[in-house]
């Protein structure tokens, strides 16, 4: 297959399957409705609306010279949607491939072509409310699919931009800071102070000022002392966000799942349409014990308000205020599919109930007749496509396929008018 590209063979295929049904079936439960958005968009819809990624958008020219490119994410084409088709409210799920020019490193799940599951709300609402419930989204799926301990980490745009204020950051250098400051999960913060004196431009005493704030972290508590500190509180933006941060604590604390949430003024993602509550989940590695920090194994789902995008595809720049969360269904398809590797069970690429079987000669006629009239009762069933096949390998194939029941006709059935339905696992068999 092409670079950055695979195939899924059924087992893989079966588990991606169980996942999006999963995660689909959240995004239902919370009354999204289902959209779909074409592969391609023309290549001006997407360009700048990623920041520094913009590099990785698969352009693509086509006969008439238009340019066009393969969409990025599913939030760009979700805002162009909105602004052509004049909609100020919706509640939209949408699960879909998308594609990145990336170098991709396949071992860690990431690829050139993926899917994305994306639950958004649109609309004019009151502050934080439909922002908590896409929190409560990604903790009841990641709670679902029993990935084991989880942290949800929180921050707010307003808040980040409010610190590089007050720190001396001109405001020109807010949007390369805060993509520096988005690589502190990965790499420790002598590292990025560097890139910010460095390649950024920052003076040393901005970088440390940074550095006092974006190593903080904790819960309403630190909410509470930062709207005390004497220069944040001076900050109209910085005020505006922790103001709302902690209106959404006192909801998550509502829906019962601060436990499992972080407010951590490192948190910046790295992409530029964020306007401001922004939050990230991160699965937790337990190395053993006597740890003090669970260690994070990297992002399973993101994302965060995004007010201004809307207003950008807007021929008259109205806005719509947007909230919303995309699942890392490849990441999390990795780590389960390690762990199925690991347990060495099989996982069934079938949903196949019956085998009709014979076990003598001539019957093919019998079976036809029989799995035809299962067929049409609406049961998943299947035959060995041979006139004549021996009764041990058509038991062999439920085994192997993990066939649940065989329906067996032979001449005393036949003659007696029933079947003989024979549980494959514990070999009991009754005659019906």
């Amino acid at each position: 297959t092409g670079q950055g590209t695979r195939d899924h063979p059924p087992a893989q295929a079966a588990l991606r399957d169980r996942l999006l049904s999963a995660v689909v079936s959240c995004f239902k439960r919370h009354g999204a409705a289902a959209i779909d958005t074409p592969v391609l968009e023309l290549r001006e819809t997407l360009t700048g609306k990623y920041g520094e990624d913009t590099k990785l958008i698969y352009e693509l020219q086509d006969q008439g010279g238009e340019l066009l490119a393969l969409r990025y994410d599913l939030t760009v084409p979700f805002a162009r949607y909105l602004a052509m088709n004049k909609v100020t409210n919706m509640k939209r799920y949408h699960v879909a491939k998308v594609y990145r020019r990336d170098n991709p490193a396949t071992t860690r799940g990431r690829y050139r072509e993926f899917y994305q599951c994306d639950f958004d709300i649109a609309g004019q609402f009151d502050p934080m409310i439909p922002d908590a419930e896409c929190l409560k989204i990604v903790h009841e799926i990641l709670s679902d699919l029993q990935l084991g301990d989880f942290l949800i980490k929180v921050n707010d745009r307003r808040i980040l931009n409010g610190v590089f204020a007050v720190c001396g950051v001109p405001e020109s250098k807010f949007m390369p800071a805060c993509s520096t400051v988005d690589k502190l999960d990965k790499v420790p913060w002598e590292e990025v102070r560097n890139e910010m004196v460095g390649e950024k431009g920052l003076s040393p005493e901005a970088a440390d000022r940074i550095g006092e704030y974006v190593q903080l972290h904790g819960g309403l508590d630190l909410i509470e002392q930062l709207l005390q500190d004497p220069k944040l509180s001076q900050n109209k933006l910085a005020k505006e966000g922790l103001g709302d941060m902690k209106l959404l604590f006192e909801y998550l604390t509502l829906f019962g799942i601060t436990g499992k949430i972080s407010f951590d003024l490192s948190l910046a993602r790295g992409l530029d349409y964020y306007t401001g509550v922004i939050f990230e989940a991160v699965l937790l590695h337990q190395k053993n014990e006597h740890v003090e920090e669970p260690v994070s194994v990297g992002s399973v789902a993101g994302g965060g308000r995004y007010d201004g995008l809307v207003g950008m595809f807007d021929p008259k720049g109205r806005k719509v205020p947007c909230v919303g969360v995309s699942i890392g269904i490849e990441r999390i398809f990795s780590i389960l599919e390690q762990r199925l590797k690991a347990s060495g069970e099989k996982l069934r690429t079938t949903e196949t109930e019956v085998l009709v079987a014979t076990p003598q000669k001539h019957l093919l006629a019998a079976r036809l007749t029989l799995i035809s009239e299962l067929w049409d009762a609406r049961i998943k069933a299947e035959m060995l496509y041979k006139k004549d096949p021996k009764l041990l390998k058509q038991l062999q194939y439920c085994e192997d396929m993990g066939i649940p029941l065989a329906a067996i006709v032979g001449e005393q059935e036949l003659a007696d008018g029933v079947v003989k339905l024979r549980d494959v696992a514990t070999r009991e068999e009754v005659r019906m």
